[in-house]
């Protein structure tokens, strides 16, 4: 069945919010492209957001999270993370730390690794629906090695029979993806360079982090 269509609005956000509740994919508009996401509780919920993208499951997928207030409940939470996050959350900075030992993520969320993806979006939808139902898999709604979506219909166009519900909330802005940052080491190293750039991280840091190799 052919995924349903709502305004991004805050009806449209619970309508969201209940169909994530019950296992469905919702796809969702973010500060950058849509993304498509599960309840991170939801029974074969990555395995099934892995299905709708054809996506290689060596590949782990981010928590987008409401607030900063979350990080430390899914992964540990280093000073320098908390820096970072301080200085460029909301925004196109994710987090990687390593995942805390007392608590059960699905072992298909990470790519068999041991650390975790964080991101809190600057974009109202994600925050909100995390903020209801905690930190959320989340990745961009597109079929792998095509271009990502930018509006509802091209979802529906690749993803429809996946997907459960689209939050419409216009054509996507688009941009770099985020930067990414791996907290687990000292100092921290760029993963990838992208909307933040890498002299804001030292800055933020006051020193240097390591530049990505290659």
């Amino acid at each position: 069945m052919t995924a349903r269509i709502v305004p991004d609005d805050d009806a449209g956000r619970a309508l969201a919010v209940e169909m994530l509740r019950a296992g469905a994919i919702v796809a969702l508009p973010t500060d950058t492209v849509y993304g498509i996401a599960v309840a991170l509780d939801t029974p074969g919920g990555i395995e099934a957001l892995f299905m709708a993208k054809r996506r290689p499951r060596d590949k782990g997928i981010v928590l987008l999270l409401a607030d900063a207030a979350q990080a430390p409940a899914i992964g540990q939470w280093p000073e320098t993370a908390a820096t970072l996050a301080a200085a460029f959350w909301p925004g196109g900075l994710t987090i990687v730390v390593s995942q805390r030992s007392d608590v059960a993520l699905p072992a298909a969320l990470t790519g068999g690794e041991s650390t975790i993806g964080l991101r809190v979006p600057d974009h109202d939808a994600p925050r909100a629906l995390a903020a209801a139902l905690g930190p959320m898999p989340t990745t961009s709604a597109n079929v792998s090695g095509r271009p990502e979506a930018r509006t509802a219909d091209e979802i529906i166009e690749q993803l429809g029979q996946s997907v459960g519900l689209v939050l419409d909330g216009g054509p996507a802005h688009g941009g770099p993806p985020s930067t990414v940052v791996d907290c687990t080491l000292g100092p921290p190293r760029i993963l990838r360079v992208g909307a933040i750039a890498v002299e804001a991280v030292d800055a933020a840091l006051g020193r240097a982090v390591r530049r990505p190799s290659g």
